[in-house]
């Protein structure tokens, strides 16, 4: 029977066509019975015939929707209907991955906390011993809100034992005709090409391809023909020069050890890119800076930024001079300038990655600076004419900004937006924010901040609460 809209699935109605492919064909479909909007995915002919396929896939179904996680879009049941069997899925609204790789670029910052989000979900299904097979960029989506979806985890493998003994029976093959690909394949491991035994790490392969494009909006391993492609995985390396001079080191050789042609020498654990990422987003610049960018690695503060009273907090990063319009003496349009330059301890180096470093006191008197120091950042306070000291309590502090009375400096740091009295005393916890891009503590004692370049700013008061939304974005028009 074939599908038209309109259909009727048990208590499904087809009211739209989302997408084909060689694994099925996926549709809008209205739930009639509990009022919601689902996704269906119809489960190709040749597969619904084979009995011990669909008894096999059956069992790994009910694995799969036992995963409950807010970055995996959900399996909600199997079912059968009018001689089709099908897969009732969440349906995720937003847009793909791979259309926003094709808007245009995208910020190092922005492409590491999606990558973020992608190791999380496949975390959770590592596990539970659950292989997807077919990560790539049209099967990732951001929602409205910036939350970052995998889907087709419903023709996953659980185990990862599976070991096809023809290329065309892989997730990412859905055929070829005079040698032009059809499906996609550019993110198959060297075991997937080779037929061979399929575990985690052929995962993490095809996450290592969808970061590199990410980064640089090119596949990793490109070509016109399944063998061109092939080839590639094979035998040669991704161009590395196509990655942004600002792609943190961190993060460079994350993507080499997601590449590792042997899967013995590769990334064993999604779970450790993770990590990596974040560290990175925390960490020092990397080496490779963009043309006029001195690296951070360099001692001390070098080359001037100006800054009036009247622009919002912003932070110094990458070792440059700091200095501040004062409060005007005589003529409004003539302000005082102060100017100085600041010599970090050997030891210390700012740390930061796309989020503020540094900032100044609203009197241009103290500097407030996250450094690291052994391999642990923390937060520094000091006066200028004094030498700076370690704000106990605040290590892996990040983005720290000062009140605009100067008394207070805030700062985000283990998932919390936090502050500190500039004269001693505890950090206080204001609100909860697992991730975020920069605050501001405005008029009115209300800090603003932006928790993800996929989300408005928000604004809470700094005595702690809720935080409020108070601008949406237009994600479909590009907003960030």
């Amino acid at each position: 029977m074939s599908v038209t809209i309109g259909t009727q699935l048990g208590s499904y109605e087809i009211t739209s066509l989302i997408g084909k492919g060689g694994m099925g064909e996926v549709y809008r479909a209205r739930d009639t019975k509990l009022k919601r909007d689902v996704a269906i995915k119809i489960l190709p002919e040749e597969f619904s015939r084979d009995p011990d396929r669909v008894n096999r896939f059956q069992r790994e179904a009910q694995v799969l929707a036992s995963l409950n996680h807010p970055n995996i879009a959900a399996i909600h049941s199997f079912e059968e209907a009018n001689e089709m069997r099908f897969l009732v899925l969440e349906l995720v609204e937003g847009e793909t991955l791979a259309d926003r790789i094709a808007r245009g670029p995208i910020a190092v910052e922005e492409a590491l906390h999606v990558a973020i989000q992608i190791c999380d979900a496949f975390e959770a299904a590592h596990e539970k011993g659950i292989v997807h097979r077919d990560l790539k960029p049209a099967n990732v989506k951001i929602t409205p809100d910036g939350k970052v979806k995998v889907l087709d985890f419903g023709l996953a493998k659980v185990g990862g034992n599976d070991s096809p003994t023809k290329l065309s029976e892989l997730p990412t093959v859905t055929g070829t005709r005079d040698g032009v690909i059809w499906g996609t394949t550019f993110y198959m491991s060297p075991e997937q090409a080779r037929g061979q035994k399929l575990d985690k790490r052929t995962d993490i392969w095809a996450f290592g391809c969808v970061l590199y494009e990410l980064l640089s909006q090119r596949r990793a391993f490109a070509g016109e023909t399944l063998n061109d492609i092939i080839a590639g995985v094979l035998e040669r390396e991704p161009d590395w020069q196509a990655l942004p001079p600002s792609t943190p080191r961190k993060v460079r050789d994350l993507l080499h050890k997601c590449f590792r042609k042997d899967i013995d020498r590769r990334l064993h654990d999604i779970a450790d890119a993770r990590i990596e990422i974040e560290e990175a987003l925390t960490a020092p610049l990397s080496a490779e800076q963009p043309a006029g960018v001195e690296s951070s690695t360099r001692k001390g503060w070098r080359g001037p930024i100006l800054w009036s009273l009247a622009s919002a907090v912003m932070g110094v990063i990458a070792s440059v001079a700091v200095f501040r319009l004062l409060v005007p003496t005589s003529s409004p349009t003539q302000p005082s300038l102060t100017r100085f330059a600041m010599d970090l301890p050997a030891d210390q180096q700012l740390a930061g990655v796309n989020v503020p470093a540094v900032d100044v006191s609203p009197d241009g008197k103290q500097v407030a600076y996250v450094a690291s120091r052994g391999g642990s950042s923390q937060l520094y306070l000091r006066a200028l004419d004094s030498v700076a000291k370690p704000i106990p309590g605040t290590e892996g502090a990040y983005g720290p900004f000062f009140s605009p009375d100067g008394q207070w400096v805030g700062f985000f740091a283990a998932g919390k937006l936090k502050k500190v009295a500039v004269s001693g005393g505890a950090p206080v916890t204001v609100t909860d924010v697992p991730q975020a891009c920069g605050a501001s503590w405005a008029s009115g004692d209300n800090i603003v901040f932006t928790p993800f370049q996929f989300q408005g700013v928000m604004e809470v008061p700094a005595a702690g609460g809720t935080p409020q939304v108070l601008t949406n974005l237009d994600i479909k028009n590009g907003e960030v």
